[in-house]
């Protein structure tokens, strides 16, 4: 599938900040130096890679991210998504911290919120800021689409040689130049740590390609038996058993070893060089198992078969044993694989579970859509929550409980419905069915509309989406007059919404690259710098098609096995916002928290600081201090926590990409490029370099509180209390001023 309590509006945040800033600031004491540097620490995690051992008395680490999966409702009547999983609601709330106040990044799919929340970076640093794939610019003006999902070292353009884009798919430019963004699994196995993961994104193998630069190529080596495989099954008719093996038997599964003597690699002669060229510190003689047909014996005492939580084996479509394709992660699947690594001694597993509105059939090759409270939306729900029950239960049996494990959950994104009303009037899923006619996404054909309603046939490409990025032929300048004119036309769109019947401006938002930086959307290939970006009213999906509109331009598909009706990239609260569950050593039990505001970027240093690992560089995201024990914190962090909480609140709300002064800032671009015309277009200027200024302003401030909060959670630096308030001072100083350039733009 497209894998894509409320954000505060713009201008609607003095609450939120008084709130943000109210705890009482903690006595500071002496303060060492914060480094100035924003890039690369010593590579060395605290341990040994001799043996796996973590902090805080934890021994397992398993993390499980969701693909839309809701704890707000949908339908005020019909329960939740994690509602309707009381064995993972009530595990999370009774055992942790339940976070309902999370967010994702920009643009928000699946793609990008888990790499965002995998590195701890903002997309313009891990390279996916337009998922969950992209367009980018070549050299005579034309563009081509790159897959955001790629295995970690590949590169944007896998097929040319030489590459119409060399850089890397995952492409970070923290050191000046465009490097691999380095792997989130490093801290891990130098640890000492094996670490597994089902179907997440970028960490295992996600094509079968045998070219230059395919995966199988760069794993394998040309003319290996696995790459023999690969050929003849990627030359085999369509729609086959022999076409599907070779994703059946090396994408979606990976475990990337430790090197000790107790690792599952250790004397496995299908064990792979784990490749990273651009590791900070290197990365040599690490060795991976790539794919089911190697993980499987591996973990399974030598079976090629693993087994569901439900007892039945996980196949393809065609019954052969491996990977059930990316669409067929089901809770009994997934889970049954994490538990299964965890048993076999694989004590890290990261895993992906599919949604469970679609119905994705035996594995994943029907895609119909339902909507909330409709009969098997419920079901597939109902099967969610026993497999978490059985989960639960299985990894108990094994010793593997919330006393010696640190459980994560969350999801990658939200999504909006788009539908009917239901009907019954008042059907609340659980006792009474709903049902939605029509039910799908407003589909809208870009191209047809700027066409017919502006007179504007520039020729583009598009990334089609609910926030489609437009790239203009021969990649004019954002000042062009072209290009202001398309941005002045995208503001005037209407259409007739067929569920209200309501005219309607169908641009919720618009950024141009100056509007993209301050969203953190602007990344080291600024070959996939969008012209520009149009955040779409919820109901709307568009595309590019004829420049007319003899077929109409906007209309619902007809619903069938590749429908569509849960929309996600957009600014909307119900897809920003998400949640998070954290269970295990270390963690404040508190069943739940609305108040904190969170987002993915802060995942991953929450979780390393509890295993007490570091990554070779400062992540965007902070410690969440405030749902930890005082004990499970560093001395840094823990004497200065009230310096912390404030400084942190206040830096989330500075540098978020739905932060307050992001958001304003969006809604000034959105102004700035409606503005105009081909005579005056000094509106435009005007804002869009206050815009330019107050984003330098932001970055420069927002990396002295990073290196800040990172050294205090990883470095032993204490906040000094007159440092913090000046920070939040300046804080506020800038989110009022993009506050006031929102409202006077």
């Amino acid at each position: 599938m497209r894998r894509g309590i409320r954000v505060a509006a713009p201008l609607a945040l003095a609450g939120v900040l008084a709130a943000a800033i109210a705890v009482s600031m903690a006595t500071a004491g002496s303060s060492r130096p914060v480094r100035a540097m924003r890039g690369h620490r010593s590579t060395h995690s605290r341990h040994s890679s001799s043996a796996c051992r973590f902090d805080n008395g934890i021994s397992h680490v398993v993390y499980l991210i969701f693909d839309n999966v809701h704890f707000n409702r949908d339908n005020p009547n019909v329960p939740s998504d994690v509602e309707q999983m009381p064995n993972l609601l009530n595990f999370i709330r009774g055992n942790g911290r339940l976070l309902t106040n999370n967010h994702t990044a920009l643009i928000s799919h699946t793609g990008g919120g888990i790499l965002t929340s995998l590195t701890g970076m903002y997309p313009d640093r891990h390279g996916q800021s337009v998922t969950n794939s992209y367009r980018y610019f070549r050299a005579d003006g034309s563009t081509a689409s790159s897959s955001s999902f790629k295995y970690w070292t590949d590169l944007t353009d896998d097929l040319n040689s030489p590459p119409t884009d060399p850089n890397f798919n995952m492409v970070n430019g923290d050191s000046g130049s465009a490097k691999n963004t380095p792997a989130p699994w490093v801290p891990y196995t130098r640890a000492g740590c094996d670490w597994g993961a089902t179907a997440l994104a970028n960490v295992v193998l996600e094509n079968t390609g045998t070219g230059p630069a395919g995966d199988m190529t760069k794993v394998f080596g040309q003319g290996s038996p696995e790459w023999n495989e690969a050929a003849a099954s990627n030359a085999a008719p369509a729609g086959t058993a022999a076409r599907t093996l070779a994703q059946t038997d090396f994408v979606g599964m990976a475990i990337h070893c430790a090197k000790n003597v107790k690792s599952i690699c250790n004397g496995n002669a299908t064990a792979k060089p784990d490749l990273l060229p651009d590791e900070p510190g290197g990365y040599d003689g690490f060795k991976g198992l790539f794919g089911a047909k190697y993980v499987n014996p591996a973990i399974a005492r030598g079976s090629p078969v693993v087994n569901k939580l439900n007892g039945q084996p996980v196949v393809d479509p065609f019954g052969q044993p491996g990977f059930p394709g990316f669409d067929g992660l089901f809770a009994t699947t997934t889970l049954a694989y994490v538990a299964q690594m965890q048993e076999a001694g694989v004590p890290v597993t990261f895993g992906y579970i599919s949604d469970a509105h679609d119905q994705h059939g035996n594995a994943g090759e029907i895609h119909a859509t339902r909507g909330p409270g409709e009969a098997d939306y419920v079901q597939q729900l109902k099967a969610y929550d026993q497999a978490f029950g059985q989960f639960f239960a299985r990894l108990a049996s094994h010793g593997i409980t919330k006393r010696n494990t640190l459980f994560v959950f969350s999801t990658e994104e939200g999504d909006h419905f788009a539908g009917s009303q239901p009907t019954p009037p008042g059907c609340d899923g659980v006792t009474t069915p709903c049902q939605y006619n029509p039910i799908g996404e407003v589909n809208g054909n870009l191209t047809g509309l700027l066409a017919t309603q502006q007179g504007i046939t520039t020729p583009f490409t598009v990334h089609a989406d609910m926030a489609p990025t437009i790239y203009l032929t021969g990649n004019p300048t954002r000042t062009a007059g072209v290009t202001r004119e398309f941005g002045r036309g995208l503001g005037r769109l209407t259409a007739v919404n067929p569920y209200t019947g309501l005219t309607e401006q169908v641009a919720a938002a618009l950024a141009d690259p100056v509007g993209m930086k301050a969203l953190h959307m602007v990344t080291a290939d600024l070959q996939r710098t969008p012209t520009l970006a149009l955040f779409a009213l919820p109901d709307y999906f568009f595309f590019t098609g004829a420049a007319n509109c003899s077929s109409p331009c906007i209309f619902i598909p007809p619903q069938g096995n590749q429908s569509f009706a849960w929309n996600h990239g957009g600014i909307q609260p119900e897809i920003a916002n998400t949640w998070l569950g954290l269970v295990g050593p270390g963690v404040r039990r508190q069943h739940y928290d609305d108040r904190t505001w969170a987002d993915h970027s802060d995942v991953r240093p929450t979780m390393l600081t509890l295993l007490g690992l570091e990554d070779p560089y400062v992540h965007d995201g902070r410690v969440l201090a405030g749902q930890l024990d005082e004990d499970a914190l560093p001395s840094s962090l823990e004497h200065d926590r009230g310096a912390v909480r404030n400084l942190g609140a206040i830096y989330k709300q500075l540098n978020a990409p739905f932060g307050a002064f992001s958001m304003n800032l969006l809604a000034a671009s959105t102004k700035a490029i409606k503005s105009g015309s081909s005579s005056d277009d000094s509106r435009y200027t005007s804002v869009e370099g206050q815009i330019s200024t107050l984003t330098t302003q932001r970055d420069a401030l927002a990396a002295q509180i990073r290196d800040a909060l990172d050294a205090a959670a990883f470095d032993h630096h204490r906040i000094n209390r007159n440092d913090a308030r000046d920070w939040i001072s300046q804080a506020q100083f800038l989110i009022g001023q993009s506050a006031t350039l929102a409202a006077s733009a």
